[in-house]
């Protein structure tokens, strides 16, 4: 198989949980990512110190979680945000986005090529979807190009654990047994919450991703693991 191939297989899987995936969401992360993405939202605005923004994207928007959270801190701060757009491969999560966030403009793409403007975005956001990515480098290298100058880029995902301690052990079984049991359960795709700690293991440690970002133009602004390490927020800034 192919790394294109590969990538519509993935898209594919996403398609068919779609109507689920806001309810597994919750339930396997017992409501916590809520607030990991809150924190995102909020360090991005504190870094970029801007007041009023042109626009932020969110890639691989899924069903448009992220779009709420980055909406509802900017009131909060009083930041006038111009523009939201939402990307993703995902026609099936798209649907549902479009459903239940209204102030937003939806479009299909891929991270790797996106359908933006160069320096045309003042944040850009990815939560849980880079690991899904197969050509990560270049996606990262596509966030650079459609960045403005001091641009931000947030970056929410379960990383790699290291394999020591109880504390990793036990994480270990709740991602290879109990989340694809519950994930298949409310999904009924058991194959798709299969995937998701096969892809964990195969991803990036937090320090090999933090080393891409550098890679690709960006500074490392923060860096913050959740939850006994399953998952960080990278925060980063374009140089």
């Amino acid at each position: 198989m192919n790394k294109e191939q590969k990538q519509e297989q993935i898209v594919s899987m996403f398609d068919d949980i779609a109507q689920t995936y806001d309810l597994a969401n919750r339930v396997l992360s017992f409501g916590i990512d809520i607030q990991w993405r809150k924190k995102g939202c909020n360090k991005a605005y504190e870094i970029l110190k801007k007041q009023k923004i042109k626009k932020i994207a969110d890639v691989a928007t899924g069903t448009g979680d992220m779009l709420l959270h980055w909406q509802d801190t900017a009131g909060k701060k009083g930041i006038d945000v111009e523009s939201f757009i939402g990307i993703d491969p995902s026609v099936g999560m798209l649907e549902v986005a479009k459903k239940k966030v209204d102030f937003a403009e939806f479009i299909e793409g891929k991270a790797q090529k996106l359908p933006l403007e160069s320096e045309s975005v003042d944040i850009l956001s990815i939560s849980y979807g880079i690991r899904n990515v197969v050509d990560r480098k270049e996606a990262l290298l596509e966030f650079n190009r459609v960045l403005k100058p001091n641009g931000i880029v947030v970056i929410l995902e379960f990383t790699k654990q290291q394999k020591e301690g109880l504390v990793s052990n036990v994480v270990d079984i709740y991602m290879k047994k109990v989340l694809p049991a519950i994930g298949g359960l409310v999904s009924k795709n058991y194959e798709a919450y299969r995937y998701l700690p096969n892809s964990i293991e195969q991803f990036l440690t937090s320090e090999m991703l933090v080393e891409e970002l550098k890679e690709s133009g960006f500074e490392i602004k923060y860096l913050k693991p959740f939850s006994m390490g399953i998952s960080t927020l990278f925060v980063a800034q374009k140089v």
